[in-house]
């Protein structure tokens, strides 16, 4: 079976063609936001070549999408109901599914879920203290990145040779957005994400977790709009709202040559990410493997050498010479420690490809 992987990031569609045992047989990015039904993307399609199904990543399925499910017309009218609870990813992706539809009619596609890997979240995780009524509207703590959490927790599982059953793992997905997971014997059990994915940890232009007070107080104070303040926190605020730049690279370089502002960015940045952590360790009641992954998880030594360095207390150690290198899916903990630390390459692709392989049959869940 040859699977497009439809994935709608923050900048980019990228197509990947998935076939028999996981090779990538087809790749290709296209520049947002695209024209859907343009001639870039048909040529695309003809580029990468027929396909028997289609896998798309939609980053929310509410409570009612726990798992894969077959794309008809009112799966996607169900979707489009949910654009309010993430209504910066939610229509790319269904305006993508849509124009590949269209483009592929004969071909079965898949909608696959970022927050179905957080759906066995505890009550006492994904609860709100606030008000029944508005409990029962639906506001609750969801979780998102979960199909890169999924394949990260499987990844570390093979890596550090883990029993399935009991490990307790702590995925870090660092990336334009980050999130953290508690995983126990591959169930998620926390998150850092919430209702929205502007929960938790600092990111390249959200906030992450602030006081709501806080939210009320510029809405009040200073007579901001709604629209406003989510602006705000959406796109001006985390490290592009600290130091002026969301390139963790650029943050970097600048902290080398004494840049206050940089320094800044990064210890925040470094501050909240150790605290999350540590919190995701409580929930789990210990740690046997920590894994980066995401664009800054993978290819950040110094985000990954300052986060350890302030968890020792919990048996992190950081071998420097692993953690310097460039190979894919690696540890980077002395051998000796009884905590894996491990950089995985983030597969979303293939987490997808499964999905889409178990809803057409082809293997059993």
């Amino acid at each position: 079976m040859r699977i497009l992987v439809v994935n709608v990031g923050s900048t980019s569609l990228k197509l990947r063609v998935i076939g028999e045992h996981d090779r990538l047989e087809g790749s290709t990015d296209l520049p947002l936001p695209p024209d859907l039904r343009s001639s870039a993307l048909t040529g695309a399609l003809a580029e990468l070549g027929p396909v028997d199904a289609v896998g798309h990543r939609i980053v929310h399925g509410g409570a009612r999408f726990t798992a894969p499910v077959l794309l008809d017309d009112q799966v996607v009218k169900d979707l489009r109901g949910l654009t309010d609870l993430a209504p910066l990813h939610q229509l790319p992706a269904l305006d993508a599914a849509d124009a590949i539809r269209e483009a592929l009619p004969d071909v079965p596609a898949v909608a696959c879920f970022d927050t179905a890997f957080h759906a066995s979240l505890p009550a006492v995780a994904s609860t709100y203290a606030i008000p029944e009524q508005w409990r029962e509207l639906g506001a609750r703590r969801y979780g998102f990145h979960g199909l890169s959490h999924a394949w990260a927790t499987r990844r570390a599982g093979e890596l550090a040779f883990l029993p399935a059953s009991d490990a307790r793992v702590v995925t870090c997905h660092l990336g334009g957005g980050a999130s953290l997971a508690a995983v126990s014997g591959g169930r998620c059990i926390d998150t850092t994400m919430g209702f929205t994915p502007l929960e938790g940890l600092v990111m390249a232009t959200r906030s992450g977790s602030v006081d709501p007070g806080l939210v009320l107080w510029l809405q009040q104070r200073l007579h901001l709009a709604v629209d406003a303040v989510a602006d705000g926190l959406e796109n001006h605020s985390g490290l592009v709202g600290l130091c002026g730049t969301a390139d963790m690279r650029e943050i970097a370089a600048r902290l080398d040559a004494g840049d206050a502002s940089a320094v800044l960015a990064f210890g925040v940045y470094i501050h909240r990410l150790r605290g999350g952590i540590a919190a995701m360790t409580a929930a789990l009641g210990g740690l046997d493997a920590l894994v980066f992954s995401g664009g800054v998880g993978e290819r950040s030594p110094s985000v990954r050498a300052s986060t350890c360095a302030g968890l020792g207390f919990l048996g992190v150690e950081v071998d420097h010479a692993a953690n310097a290198s460039v190979e894919a899916d690696r540890r980077i903990s002395p051998a000796a420690c009884r905590v894996a630390v491990l950089v995985v390459e983030a597969r979303e692709d293939l987490e997808i490809a499964a999905g889409v392989r178990v809803v057409l049959g082809r293997v059993q869940p």
